[in-house]
């Protein structure tokens, strides 16, 4: 059954729920919004949440034995030719209609400024294979370059410890990527960073083998240190992984995946996604945009569904050096056929300037008011929250069922540490958005796993999921373990840096009233996690 319920508000009610959230918009330990001005939501360029010196310090008598970590990869742009195209062929049939404003004439050239930056992007940069949509900006090889100064500056001297003692007792820092380009440049430029502030670290890396054989009829080799189940589990797919045998490990993981990729077209979740747009407030905050940019009757028409755009055409742009040209067709899937639709798009240029402000150095914030920027992010935490997030109450935990696996290797390897197999000083994990949330649910983080009903429509009044908070560009899951003579091992989690307790029903964990740091114990028994 299809419900089609519109939740309506006017534009006030949504823009007031949003300005009233903002003071506890955040994550674990009513962490704040960190886009609580700009509201650039997922695609937020990477900050960290806490200062490092204001750090717990590990008890008296336990000292770093390990650390880990999970992270989405840096700050990126555009993914394909999409979003740019649509609004450019927008812009340009009004600059032929003589419909453009002062500052709508100069929006065409920006947007031809990010396209061109995307097609390029990435060339002649070490560390980047394949130049074009999808990679790494020069914000985003920063976050992870910093963020592994960061990690080996908080765990001096469990990294100065394993560094000295690299040649007589080698302990690995294993690292895994999803296998995608971004991520896998993600963990280079995250390692590089590592290995240049301690390069007798360097013989301890080690990318293991990836899960084999898969599928087994045909099995398809992956590179080593990729872990399409650990770090892809969303979108596993039967060409390369394959699982039939309910005997294997990996069969739970694959049914799950499969189970979510049906989610996506389940009709709840559709109608969850039209309603969203189909807000008046949508095209009230539309018209704001719009007006500031085009005519009135202009935007007359694309409300009256007179004009419609997409992301149709073929674009070639070449290097200033003139060795690399790249040529690329829209497909015509990406649509403008309302003003929702128009500004929602603009929008999605908007979040992604900052990433690109060595690349394409250009402002959008001129095209989209603040106001409306509010509005769209909340729009954009909406079909995220449903798609990928919490999501529906009635659904269960099909959107994140799937993370099982990566709970259980981070649990897994403080296992082995508790066991006395130093054999691992680090593990460090390359993924996506799509991991992340997932994961950020699975754990039951606080202000992020509150479902909503069927009944009702996720808004800023009635759910705390942000995705700023969740899963920014860059955003990370780091578990620190210590550990005492006596072989008692606790352990401490930072989420985006930021000292966060795991979920509430483990307060009894705790090694201490206020604490962050959990006796292992007590905490993977509070999961349901049983070592093997």
């Amino acid at each position: 059954m299809v419900h089609t319920t519109v939740f309506r508000r006017p534009l006030a009610y949504v823009l007031g729920s949003v300005a009233l959230s903002l003071a506890g918009c955040g994550g674990g330990d009513d962490a704040p919004s960190a886009s609580a001005n700009l509201y650039y939501q997922t695609k937020t360029p990477y900050s960290p949440q806490q200062n490092a010196a204001t750090y717990e310090a590990p008890p008296s008598g336990y000292s770093t034995v390990y650390t880990q970590l999970m992270a989405r990869h840096g700050s990126r742009g555009l993914s394909s030719l999409k979003y740019d195209l649509a609004v450019y062929n927008m812009w340009k049939k009004a600059s032929d209609d003589g419909a453009l404003t002062a500052l709508g004439a100069q929006l065409g050239p920006d947007v031809l400024k990010i396209m061109k930056a995307n097609f390029l992007l990435g060339y002649n940069v070490a560390g980047i294979s394949k130049p074009g949509y999808g990679n790494e900006t020069q914000v985003g090889i920063t976050e992870h370059t910093q963020l592994a100064q960061r990690m080996l500056s908080r765990n001096a001297a469990l990294f100065t410890q394993a560094g000295a003692a690299a040649a007589s007792s080698p302990r690995q820092i294993v690292v895994v990527t999803s296998g995608v380009d971004r991520a896998v440049d993600s963990g280079a430029f995250f390692v590089k960073s590592l290995l240049a502030a301690q390069t007798n670290l360097t013989s301890l890396v080690n990318y293991p083998a990836a899960p084999a054989p898969y599928p087994a009829a045909a099995p398809v080799a992956q590179p080593a240190g990729t872990n399409h189940f650990l770090l892809y589990f969303h979108k596993l797919v039967a060409a390369t992984d394959l699982v039939t045998n309910p005997a294997d490990p990996l069969y739970p993981t694959y049914q799950d995946s499969q189970a979510f990729q049906n989610w996506l077209k389940d009709s709840d979740l559709a109608a969850k996604q039209a309603a969203i747009l189909a807000d008046p407030a949508a095209k009230t905050a539309g018209r704001v945009v719009l007006e500031r940019l085009f005519t009135k009757a202009f935007v007359d028409k694309i409300e009256a569904g007179t004009y419609s755009f997409a992301n149709t055409g073929t674009f070639t742009y070449s290097s200033d050096d003139g060795k690399f040209t790249s040529t690329l067709a829209g497909d015509g899937k990406t649509g403008i056929s309302n003003l929702g639709e128009a500004a929602s798009l603009l929008y999605e240029l908007y979040v992604i300037a900052p990433a690109m402000k060595s690349e394409a150095k250009v402002d959008f914030s001129g095209y989209m008011p603040l106001a409306q920027a509010q509005y769209f992010a909340f729009t954009q935490d909406a079909a995220d929250f449903y798609k990928m997030g919490p999501g529906i109450l009635e659904k269960g935990s099909v959107t994140w069922k799937m993370a099982q696996i990566l709970e259980d290797d981070f649990f897994t390897e403080v296992d082995a540490i508790a066991k006395g197999n130093l054999g691992h000083v680090a593990k460090l994990r390359f993924a996506h958005a799509e991991i992340v949330i997932p994961f950020a649910s699975k754990m039951g983080l606080k202000n992020v796993l509150q479902q909503q009903p069927l009944a009702s429509l996720y808004s800023y009044a009635n759910n705390p999921w942000r995705g700023d908070y969740v899963a920014p560009m860059a955003a990370n899951m780091q578990w620190d373990v210590v550990k005492n003579s006596s072989g008692t091992v606790l352990v401490k989690m930072l989420y985006n840096e930021k000292e966060t307790d795991f979920k509430a029903a483990c307060d009894s964990a705790r090694f201490a009233t206020g604490s962050h740091y959990y006796d292992y114990t007590k905490l993977k028994t509070c999961y349901g996690h049983t070592s093997l």
